[in-house]
């Protein structure tokens, strides 16, 4: 049975399915995640809106069931140069500098997996690449 909390809420999905999006999950459920980042190009590829401030969705698992929903509370849109350290903080991953988040970030954004999303295996990432940022309250743990 379908908990109804989750019912028409859009999915809030970290990364592809696998370790990495079970950590990611387990970071939002245990409060030390709280932001998010994306690519802009994604969203306009896949033809997904903007999240906006005051919208929930349900987070899912690797398993693609609904763990625990989420409210976004701010949405930017920044070049990736513009990317503040308090955001990539509160990732909550661990990240003690910008150029550590940025790393990994990029690492994932040139990953086949991705390139593949994008239909674009050429796709690069720089400072003026645009990126969306969404921090995010849990509601309903």
């Amino acid at each position: 049975m379908i908990d109804d909390r989750y019912t028409g809420l859009p999915k809030a999905e970290f990364a592809f399915p696998g370790p990495l999006r079970d950590t990611l999950v387990a970071a939002v459920l245990s409060g030390a995640k709280t932001s998010t980042t994306g690519l802009l190009a994604e969203y306009r590829k896949l033809g997904e809106p903007l999240p906006t401030p005051g919208q929930r969705q349900a987070v899912v698992d690797s398993g693609d069931l609904p763990v625990a929903v989420i409210e976004v509370t701010e949405v930017r849109v920044v070049p990736l140069g513009e990317t503040d350290l308090q955001h990539a903080l509160d990732e909550g991953e661990g990240y003690r500098t910008l150029a550590e988040w940025r790393a990994v970030h990029e690492r994932f954004w040139r990953s086949p997996e991705l390139l593949e999303v994008l239909e674009d295996r050429e796709f690069t990432v720089d400072d003026a690449t645009e990126v969306v940022l969404e921090r995010f309250r849990v509601v309903v743990p």
